[in-house]
């Protein structure tokens, strides 16, 4: 009973970092990678589809992304799609191939971004303990039911709060590897 709580809680933590990596791969940090764009939502024939199926993505260059569409029809949408997006990136168009150079992030940009990273963590941090929250009533409901024993419970209680502890230290680490991937010049 208290293992089975205490692996959700873990599996429901570590997919909360997830979530919180793959927010920090889809914010810019002046290296061009794929990640950056391939969520954009492209028009593809009256349906709002992900760029990255739709076209192939690649990095020119290290500070280039080359968008290569399936469709030769979908060069216009992937622009809109591009032009319309939060990323302040100008695509530049050769025939069928899109090109999106990636300008060096300005000091004011980094630190607009770096707050953006750290709300994102912090909300990781709230989902964190909020798995945790839940786990702990599923605890406490269990000593209730006298499922368990009193122990057991505080031992449960315990254990919940490393496996926290350890999601939350995870969280705060690729923090720290964002902050000095952006703040690097």
């Amino acid at each position: 009973m208290l293992n089975d709580i205490k692996n959700d809680a873990a599996q429901r933590m570590q997919k909360c970092i997830q979530s919180f990596q793959t927010d920090l791969k889809k914010l810019r940090t002046g290296r061009a990678h794929p990640s950056l764009i391939e969520g954009l939502k492209v028009d593809f024939y009256g349906t709002d589809t992900p760029l990255n199926q739709v076209a192939n993505i690649a990095v020119e260059e290290g500070r280039t992304l080359v968008v290569t569409p399936w469709d030769k029809t979908m060069v216009s949408a992937i622009e809109k799609a591009i032009y319309k997006s939060d990323l302040h990136l100008t695509p530049n168009t050769a025939g069928t191939v899109i090109r999106i150079p990636l300008p060096p992030l300005t000091e004011e940009r980094r630190r607009d971004v770096l707050k953006v990273v750290r709300a994102d963590a912090e909300n990781a941090r709230v989902a964190v303990r909020n798995v945790r929250r839940e786990a702990l009533a599923e605890v406490k409901e269990a000593e209730k039911e006298k499922l368990i024993s009193q122990d057991d419970e505080r031992r449960g209680q315990e254990e919940i709060q490393k496996i926290t502890d350890k999601a939350v230290a995870e969280v705060d680490q690729l923090l720290a590897a964002k902050e000095k991937e952006i703040m690097q010049v």
